[in-house]
């Protein structure tokens, strides 16, 4: 039996072994820009904050304000966090003042578009539902429809983008 495929353990084996055939061809990239062929244009923290607040007015205009929201270069794939959701509690002058706060991992500024939304869609459900369960993966879904496929695809692009000292290290072999 094959070894489950780093980012998508969790998925059926039929499925995991179409990505490892398309692995094997050196097509996920093609995969990914077949799919998501458009980039996004975020690259600061303050369009970042404006494009999760429209969000989040959308979907969520009774959860808490954002305090702030930015890329965070210290946050990957190596530590198991795409993004971040934080509430940060100081005391101000006798009262308990909570800052709402979510990181994007700065991984995301080179990923299309959808990718993004993906991730700032999970972060944003995290203010009305802290746990990964029915409830939080129904509210995700409420607010971007096709998150299941979005987040599917986003572990596809993970394991492409995180691959290449892979197939570099098979090349060289190849070629000595």
């Amino acid at each position: 039996m094959t070894p489950p495929l780093k980012y998508l353990q969790h998925y059926p084996t039929a499925l995991q072994d179409k990505i490892r055939q398309l692995q094997a061809q050196d097509k996920l990239g093609e995969y990914i820009a077949q799919r998501y062929p458009q980039a996004h244009l975020i690259q600061t923290d303050k369009a970042l904050y404006q494009y999760s607040n429209e969000i989040k007015q959308a979907f969520l205009r009774n959860a808490p304000l954002l305090d702030k929201v930015h890329f965070d270069n210290r946050l990957g794939v190596d530590h198991h966090a795409l993004g971040l959701n934080t509430a940060i509690s100081r005391v101000q002058g006798g009262k308990l003042k909570a800052k709402k706060e979510i990181k994007i991992s700065a991984f995301f500024k080179a990923s299309p578009a959808e990718f993004l939304r993906m991730i700032v869609v999970h972060e944003l459900a995290h203010l009305k539902e802290r746990n990964h369960d029915k409830a939080f993966y129904q509210l995700c879904q409420h607010m971007e429809p096709s998150y299941h496929q979005l987040e599917f695809d986003c572990r596809v692009y993970l394991l492409w983008k995180n691959e290449p000292s892979i197939v570099v290290s098979k090349k060289l072999l190849i070629e000595n």
